[in-house]
């Protein structure tokens, strides 16, 4: 099935092959004019003020296959405006964003007005903003700020604003307020950024993937409608935030690619997400490994060498245990990444242990590979009419959860230091005010008047007793 290509022939989606329209595998190539194809499904890389964590940008280029990347606004949001990204020289065909993250020219830019995962922010949302946390505190996003935005920075792809409720469950009245903004967010970014019909869509060549919101098909069903009915012609995908989402899409809007904003917790989450339909996904868990020092481990279709171990497998290698400090075999047998093809385990433990930047930054270009491998024999499975028997298998094959957390990862700073919940003590204690004791005992110290902890010489010295 071949999807409808957008109005402006820029960017097409071509689905391969499918069972069903939704809730079913399925894998298709998304092409954008001066772009690489990416072959879904697929990956989106995750980035922190636009670099890929841990990874140079050379390296990107030379030993990872990415080929697009995700980043979010509120990482580049100042106190002034504008923020020294907008004033990025770029001729009119070039995007001032791509410019200042030194992104490849040919990778996919997608645009998110926060982070991924984002961080929940004690402000509400309000009829024209979202609230955004950056580097100088917690601020408000105006949804015409984020157009400007969208015409200024000009990436290939913008995720629209949705109202979402971070950190809690919202209330019946709070998830009607959920639809109606994030249908307005989306009616003005398309009036704005598109015009009133199809014929002025030349105003801007980014393409928009329009929110859909985690809540069930009834609540949000009249906006799904207007989707379908009034702003079909506008945009070029959807950009969901969990994969029970992917069951309302209408068959109409089946022939649009899906962007996933999820949290997958393993290799066997995303398989399930692959199952229902999702096209481009987000991993959070691929970094969160190489920060622990975890080197993945595991394989899709399984083969039979592995099944015939007759456990389950873990799913990765903790590379601080010592069992690992002799050990010279490479992280993973026939792995072509740059970290296995250079090196072996006791080089990792090694350097974990020396806090050195080189464990993470090798382990992330491995990591990445492990996951480009199980999407690329997903694709083949789906293509083969197998994906179904293979899941299966790999279930039988590995544990169901990543290996636990033993040792430290780098430095956290930043928007990557939040409470772990709601009435949470913060995870990194305040760096400021820790010589405030001894800044205090200073003063005593200098003072002529006599402090009570003071002993029988000090009182001899301020004249209040002799010593006998």
């Amino acid at each position: 099935m071949d999807s409808e290509p957008s109005p402006s022939h820029e960017m097409t989606f071509t689905i391969l092959g499918s069972v069903a329209p939704v809730l079913a595998p399925r894998v298709g190539t998304l092409a954008l004019a001066g772009r690489q194809a990416i072959a879904t499904p697929n990956l989106v890389p995750l980035t922190s003020r636009g670099a890929v964590p841990h990874i140079s940008h050379d390296m990107v280029r030379k030993e990872t296959s990415i080929n697009s990347l995700y980043v979010g606004l509120e990482d580049f949001i100042e106190r002034k405006h504008p923020a020294p990204l907008y004033n990025v020289p770029a001729a009119g065909h070039e995007s001032p964003l791509r410019k200042f993250i030194c992104a490849q020219d040919d990778a996919t830019l997608l645009l998110g007005p926060r982070r991924f995962p984002a961080i929940a922010c004690p402000p509400n949302n309000t009829e024209t903003s979202i609230a955004i946390s950056t580097s100088v505190g917690f601020r408000q996003l105006e949804a015409h700020r984020y157009i400007e935005a969208i015409q200024k920075l000009k990436p290939d792809i913008a995720i629209g604003l949705a109202d979402m409720v971070l950190g809690r469950a919202p209330g019946l009245k709070r998830r009607g307020k959920m639809v109606d903004r994030t249908h307005a967010y989306t009616r003005d970014a398309l009036e704005h950024l598109y015009g009133g019909n199809v014929a002025d869509e030349k105003k801007t060549k980014t393409k928009y993937f329009a929110p859909v919101l985690p809540l069930d098909n009834t609540q949000q069903s009249l906006y799904l409608d207007d989707l379908e009915d009034e702003f079909r012609d506008r945009i070029s995908g959807l950009a969901l935030y969990e994969s029970a989402s992917l069951g309302y899409i209408p068959e109409s809007l089946g022939n649009l690619p899906r962007l996933l904003l999820s949290e997958p917790s393993s290799p066997h989450e995303v398989l399930r997400e692959i199952s229902l339909g999702a096209d481009l996904l987000t991993v959070p868990f691929l970094q969160a490994c190489s920060d622990a020092g975890i080197a993945l481990d595991f394989e899709f279709p399984v083969s039979e060498a592995v099944l015939a171990r007759g456990e389950p497998q873990p799913l990765g290698l903790d590379l601080w245990s010592s069992e690992h400090s002799k050990d010279v075999s490479p992280l993973v047998e026939g792995c072509e990444c740059y970290a296995c093809r250079n090196h072996h385990r006791a080089y990792f433990n090694h350097l974990l242990r020396a806090k050195e930047m080189a464990a993470w930054a090798l382990l992330q270009m491995h990591n990445h590979q492990m996951i480009d491998r199980l999407l690329a024999g997903a694709r083949e499975s789906i293509k083969r009419g197998t994906f179904e028997q293979d899941v299966d298998a790999f279930h039988r094959a590995y544990v169901p959860n990543l290996p636990d957390r033993t040792g430290e990862g780098p430095r956290l700073r930043g928007y990557q230091m939040p409470a772990a919940g709601p009435n949470q003590p913060r995870r990194m204690s305040k760096v400021y005010g820790r010589l405030d004791d001894l800044s205090q005992k200073f003063a005593e110290s200098q003072s002529s008047v006599a402090t009570p902890d003071t002993d029988a010489e000090g009182l001899e010295k301020h004249g209040f007793a002799e010593k006998i």
